[in-house]
């Protein structure tokens, strides 16, 4: 049986492959962009890249599904699982119309409802949709668990004093956070070494070192030596952060600033901070001593994998 794993790059696909041990799969191909976090994170595996489509994007979502179309058409596929974004329309299309089983896992940035591409593939015939929050699950969404229930967090005993710290604003070409960067160079002293991933964000005082991109790999190694991870409120630096044992300071972007197409960042830091499994905090209000809180804490996941989703 093989699976088709379909994901926009970023949060999408870094849960995605999260997940990937809890679904029970076998043989798989992976559809995702091209990007340096997809060739790090995929490195072992069968890939195709797909013209990358961004938010509200019909002129990606079209290119996707020409591709879609003549994979379909070439190969045989058992199923698709998709945790989105527009990407999983593309191929969801052309997969039903061949009569192969579509699963679509809702983000777990979506705490009170689905998302637009959620609403849209609920409409595919046949397709079985999953929600990670219980609050909102119905007759159509059924509850199957969170990628979050595997970690916990507990207090340090001896806190280490703060000298190495990743910055990562997330990677989206649309939506910059120049009111985080703003911020954290202005208070960041010059004794503290710091990596940046800033995305397409820039301001004028931009702090030396900027890095549009790391990747995974490398993100994932400077994470476990960093003594704190500050991150936008996305749960691809979420995950990256709770893998590398981090209870990261996470910043919601916000719509009205023009920073997301709307605020389930907001919901998703909230979510998190009240697992106690981040430190939420406004743009703006970022102090050291929230650098200092962030650091007194470690999250350990559990040896425990549930299934996901349920049969």
């Amino acid at each position: 049986m093989t699976t088709l794993l379909v994901a926009s790059t970023g949060g999408h696909l870094a849960e995605l492959h999260d997940l990937v041990p809890r679904l029970g799969i076998g043989d798989r191909r992976w559809v995702t962009f091209d990007s340096p976090q997809s060739r790090s994170l995929l490195a072992d595996e069968e890939v195709v890249h797909v013209p990358p489509a961004t938010s509200r994007d019909l002129v990606g979502v079209v290119q996707d599904l020409l591709v879609a179309r003549r994979m379909f058409g070439r190969r045989r596929y058992d199923r698709v699982i998709s945790t989105g974004a527009g990407v999983a329309v593309s191929f969801f299309l052309p997969a039903a119309a061949a009569g192969v089983e579509c699963t679509y896992i809702e983000s777990a940035t979506r705490t009170r409802g689905p998302s637009l591409t959620g609403r849209l593939v609920a409409r595919v015939p046949r397709t079985r949709l999953y929600t990670q929050y219980p609050g909102w699950a119905d007759h159509n969404w059924r509850y199957g668990g969170s990628i979050f229930d595997a970690f916990t967090a507990e207090p340090v005993a001896e806190p280490r004093p703060v000298r190495k710290v990743v910055v990562t604003l997330g990677t989206h070409p649309r939506y910059l956070f120049p009111r985080l960067l703003a911020r954290l160079v202005e208070i960041l002293p010059p004794s503290i070494e710091v990596l940046w991933q800033v995305g397409a964000t820039v301001i004028d005082r931009m702090p030396a070192g900027a890095r549009r991109q790391v990747p995974s790999a490398e993100m994932h190694q400077a994470m476990r030596e960093a003594d704190v991870v500050i991150a936008h409120a996305g749960v691809g630096s979420a995950l990256a952060a709770m893998q590398a044992g981090q209870r990261a300071l996470f910043i919601p972007r916000r719509r009205a600033h023009g920073e997301h197409v709307d605020d389930h960042q907001v919901e998703m830091a909230r979510e998190l901070h009240g697992r106690n499994l981040v430190l939420a905090r406004e743009a703006t209000e970022i102090t050291l001593a929230d650098l200092d809180t962030a650091a007194a804490w470690r999250v350990r996941a559990s040896p425990v994998v549930t299934p996901f989703p349920p049969n």
